[in-house]
């Protein structure tokens, strides 16, 4: 029912709320067309199985708010979110406090990111403006386009505020979600796409600051992995040959993001050679699984 629970929303809440219908263009359409309806100055995804913190959120409205009457330019706000992760009974919550400034504005020179932190959807609340300026067009039909969500408007991000509160709960585990591994390596065509797109978008980038270079690298590193392991994990010749036709990609298009990524931690867990390096690699992979608790 939701389409009764949508109109019945907007006509409750006809300043605040607004339904729009749409043939189903998957998630990242979805985005897109919220993007160009939306009339607030600042824009949240949360998706069907998620949940917002209710005191968290009233939080970060206060922020928001404060800012705007202020007119203090905020582009970004970050915020902590939480796995909420099926059949375990302790929740991991990923915070960022050690890796930026609490409870200030700040910029790209003061972001410092660790090994296993990540800017995720989850995270962030972006500028409308800064969304659209970006010239971001998420593909049709595509999964993991949240990636690209969170990874092509970051240039164009100029100053950051990090509240320290776990406002998202995202809901993992359940057996048919698209981040479950076994679908994953159904969709690893998908997979390949986004992280293609983001290479594009990093290749077109004008990137003039060190830290947040860090960060878009850190965060393709983490893709290339991906889809690596997927590839591995999968174990057919094509698709180990995409692998390495992935990377050769990477190789031709930018060859010194090439050396970064494939002489990082990941890179090089990734394309230890030959089938017992391949065994390396899924079980590397499922340590760091392990102990960071992602999907």
């Amino acid at each position: 029912n939701t389409y009764e629970i949508a109109k019945r929303y907007e006509k409750e809440y006809p300043d605040i709320v607004k339904a729009v219908h749409q043939e189903n263009g998957g998630h990242g359409e979805a985005v897109n067309t919220g993007i160009k309806n939306a009339t607030g100055l600042y824009f949240k995804v949360v998706d069907s199985d998620d949940c917002l913190g209710k005191n968290a959120l009233k939080q970060v409205l206060d922020l928001l708010e404060k800012m705007v009457e202020e007119d203090a330019g905020l582009d970004m706000l970050i915020t902590d979110f939480l796995y909420d992760k099926v059949g375990q009974k302790h929740k991991k919550v990923m915070r960022y406090k050690r890796s930026m400034p609490v409870g200030k504005m700040f910029t790209w020179d003061d972001v410092k990111f660790g090994k296993s932190q990540y800017l995720l959807m989850h995270s962030v609340i972006y500028r409308t403006k800064v969304l659209r300026e970006s010239g971001m067009v998420l593909p049709k039909h595509t999964f993991y386009v949240d990636n690209i969500y969170v990874f092509q408007p970051l240039p164009y991000v100029k100053n950051i505020y990090y509240l320290d509160v776990v406002l998202y709960k995202y809901f993992i585990g359940r057996d048919d979600q698209s981040v479950q591994q076994d679908i994953m390596i159904k969709r690893i065509d998908q997979q390949y796409r986004v992280t293609k797109i983001m290479l594009d978008v990093y290749n077109d980038s004008l990137v003039n600051n060190k830290n947040l270079d860090n960060v878009m690298v850190h965060y393709f590193d983490m893709m290339m992995c991906v889809s690596s392991i997927l590839s591995i994990r999968e174990g057919s010749e094509e698709r180990l040959k995409d692998k390495e036709k992935l990377w050769k990609q990477l190789e031709e298009t930018n060859p010194e993001l090439y050396g970064i990524v494939r002489n990082s931690l990941l890179g090089r867990t990734m394309n230890l050679p030959g089938k017992f390096g391949r065994k390396c690699s899924v079980v590397g992979y499922k340590v760091v699984n392990k102990f960071f608790g992602f999907n």
